[in-house]
């Protein structure tokens, strides 16, 4: 089609993903939608134009990969929705189509908590009390003991009987006691800050299933935010993960570099930062003001039915299917 964009989404089997791919229908432009993931067929196959199988971001094999599928669909951005995607590409990002994302020294930082807990730390921004097991002397009292590299909520030991059994890939935190809160933050290609929004939320297996827009710790956020922002370039959507004590603090405890997974729930309440990112990084475009509302969601499950069809068979969005 005459002046169609291309766009790769990766990791469209992830909630992260599905929900760029919600998002970006949603617009009604003329975009076409190339998806990646380290299977063909997911939950994200029936919303993609064509869909490409690829190794992990990790794996040396897969930016040559997402390479030749730049070049063979033409692609104009590129959209990460995963913590190692996001960190590779944006370290290739001279070899490839425009990356919506930060630069690579500014997601590592943020794909390691604990090295997010020393640079917090030495900056001055609030962070969880971090320490490596190899270290770590029982000082927290209550705590918690996780990958040091994002990997959604896979991994996580809540006080375990014996911190020196895990070896430094690992980190200990603070345990604190409150409610778990998610803050998503946009700031422009100028270096702006554009919008940020805040929800209370439940979490089944890392993912969010209920959320709450709330405004109560704003202005702890902000400052927050305001700070992280001065020591590091953040360019387009981030995400800190917070937990607001039962005196009032808000104590971050990880940052993801990316759009994150309620990305398809904020953008109803007017935080729409695929929009934004859809504009300045595919169209070259100012986005939108924001203009948020009060709300809150529950998650759901839906199956995504293919008559006739089995799975080995299933190719795009083409393939005949419906939801149920």
């Amino acid at each position: 089609m005459k002046n169609q964009k291309a766009l790769l989404v990766t990791g469209i089997g992830g909630n992260v993903g599905q929900g760029i791919l919600r998002n970006t229908i949603g617009l009604k432009k003329s975009i076409r939608i190339v998806g990646v993931n380290t299977e063909l067929v997911t939950a994200g196959t029936h919303l993609c134009d064509i869909v490409y199988q690829v190794p992990f971001g990790y794996d040396r094999a897969y930016i040559p990969a997402i390479r030749r599928i730049c070049d063979k669909e033409h692609v104009d951005c590129i959209i990460p929705s995963t913590d190692y995607e996001t960190v590779y590409l944006a370290k290739n990002r001279k070899k490839l189509p425009v990356v919506a994302t930060s630069s690579y020294d500014v997601n590592m930082t943020f794909l390691d908590k604990y090295r997010t807990w020393q640079k917090f730390t030495e900056y001055g921004i609030p962070f969880a009390e971090s320490a490596l097991p190899s270290g770590y002397n029982g000082v927290f009292g209550a705590d918690i003991v996780k990958p040091r590299e994002g990997r959604g909520s896979r991994g996580i030991v809540y006080e375990p009987k014996n911190t020196k059994e895990f070896p430094d890939t690992f980190v200990v935190q603070k345990l604190y006691k409150g409610i778990e809160v998610t803050t998503a933050f946009y700031v422009t290609k100028q270096g702006t800050l554009h919008s940020m929004i805040t929800f209370s939320r439940e979490l089944f297996g890392g993912t969010t299933v209920k959320c709450t827009v709330v405004h109560t710790y704003d202005t702890q956020l902000l400052a927050i935010i305001r700070h992280m922002m001065k020591h590091f370039k953040i360019r387009g959507s981030c995400n800190i993960q917070s937990i607001a004590t039962v005196d009032g603090r808000v104590i971050p405890f990880e940052i993801n570099g990316r759009l994150s997974g309620t990305n398809s729930i904020r953008s109803q309440f007017g935080f729409t930062d695929v929009e934004w990112t859809i504009d300045e990084y595919l169209y070259d475009k100012k986005p939108k003001p924001a203009h948020l509302t009060f709300g809150s969601a529950v998650r759901i499950q839906l199956d995504v039915i293919y008559p006739d069809v089995a799975l080995s068979d299933i190719q795009n969005k083409t393939t005949k299917h419906y939801i149920f």
